[in-house]
């Protein structure tokens, strides 16, 4: 209860200080230097993007590129800093960015052409697709076989977009819902509250993994999106952007890149030591070898 509380505060102060945030753009180098501090926006349960060990402690795929990250921005301070995780949401991890609370953001955000108005993405390190899991048994192998099915997604997301468009094209009337996280959506497919979970893959991927029985799902259907997944930061923190860019290009130039990606997706990972299973896909390659910010809506005219 006092979690909820907490963060239901954070969301509140978010949304709040978004409103009031300063005209002027934050520089992130000259914020640390000064209060020898940076906050990273972690998630809970976003896949082998981000996600907890538990006692305050993450990790994953986005965790670790941002830790590269801050590693450099010490060096581009001179000093070392105190790395502060904040906890977010799908709801409030815009706001907490824009506000100035959390200063890069190190989960599983689309970067979409709305989002773009309101914050910076650094380079893409992962392309996703939007498929839905379901239970093994369901029969369940397309979104033409959702009629009269509960499903669901979770609030805040992409995946919110794509779920109606599709309800609308196949004429299917299935009811949609909503739950606060990742983890909790992942919850209502496993007790039966919910049919199918539309969400990203790896994510999709990473709870099933972690599941009691990991064979009881799978992820079926067609695609539904390809999405671009990229570090956030403030919108005009040019220093911070031009060094968080700059540590990416030299994770793929030097390999590293694709040895992060075989560490969180394909080999065992804590805290079960189990396997995401999940091979770099062609898109993610293709975004590697010509690096951009490409929002997703580009993705969609291919």
């Amino acid at each position: 209860m006092k979690k909820q509380i907490f963060n239901a505060c954070i969301l509140a102060l978010g949304l709040l200080g978004s409103q009031f945030a300063l005209a002027e753009s934050v520089d992130t180098l000259e914020k640390a230097k000064a209060s020898g501090t940076v906050t990273m926006g972690v998630r809970d349960s976003s896949g082998a993007l981000s996600y907890t060990l538990g006692d305050g402690k993450y990790a994953g795929f986005h965790f670790e590129i941002c830790q590269r990250i801050i590693a450099n921005l010490e060096k581009a301070v001179d000093k070392k800093l105190e790395t502060k995780y904040l906890p977010v949401t799908s709801q409030n991890r815009i706001p907490l960015v824009q506000n100035g609370t959390v200063d890069i953001e190190c989960g599983s955000t689309t970067n979409n052409l709305a989002r773009q108005k309101d914050v910076s993405f650094v380079l893409t390190t992962y392309v996703e697709e939007v498929r839905m899991a379901v239970k093994a048994n369901s029969g369940i192998t397309s979104i033409d076989q959702l009629n009269n099915r509960n499903v669901v997604t979770t609030t805040g997301t992409t995946s919110v977009q794509h779920l109606r468009k599709h309800e609308k094209s196949a004429g299917v009337d299935f009811k949609e819902i909503y739950a606060k996280d990742h983890a909790e959506s992942f919850l209502m497919l496993e007790s039966g509250r919910a049919d199918a979970f539309v969400m990203d893959g790896q994510i999709l991927a990473g709870n099933i993994a972690n599941a009691k029985n990991p064979s009881d799902f799978k992820i079926v259907g067609e695609v539904l999106s390809v999405e671009p997944i990229a570090i956030m930061i403030r919108k005009d923190d040019a220093s911070l952007k031009k060094l968080a860019d700059n540590t990416v290009r030299d994770l793929v130039k030097s390999g590293e890149m694709a040895k992060l990606y075989d560490k969180w997706f394909m080999q065992p990972i804590p805290p079960k030591n189990t396997k995401v299973g999940l091979p770099v896909s062609e898109n993610t390659k293709a975004a590697w070898a010509n690096l951009n910010e490409k929002p997703m809506e580009e993705y969609s005219k291919k």
